[in-house]
């Protein structure tokens, strides 16, 4: 039996994002395709690695402020689109 990834929402700044903080959003049923990440007050790089794993398992991944964050969740949502937020407060 295969088990299930250890789901982390102990994330307090970017620096606390990870592959395996973000594992909740490649579970999840329908498939996510955009995970929008708001890193607080500012837009903060992940690491090229992180993206690059979320977009092999065909999660699309947008990095911005959180409420500029907020807006565009909101207006994806709109569109109907498959879209998950991952929201630090500003």
């Amino acid at each position: 039996p295969r088990s299930a990834p250890a789901v982390s929402p102990q994330v307090g700044s970017h620096r606390d994002i990870s592959h395996e903080s973000l594992s909740l959003f490649r579970l999840l049923e329908p498939h996510i395709e955009i995970v929008v990440l708001g890193t607080g007050d500012r837009v903060e790089r992940l690491h090229s690695t992180i993206l690059k794993q979320m977009r092999e398992c065909g999660i699309a991944v947008e990095v911005q402020d959180t409420p500029n964050a907020c807006a565009t969740f909101n207006f994806l949502m709109s569109e109907k689109r498959m879209v998950a937020a991952a929201l630090i407060p500003p």
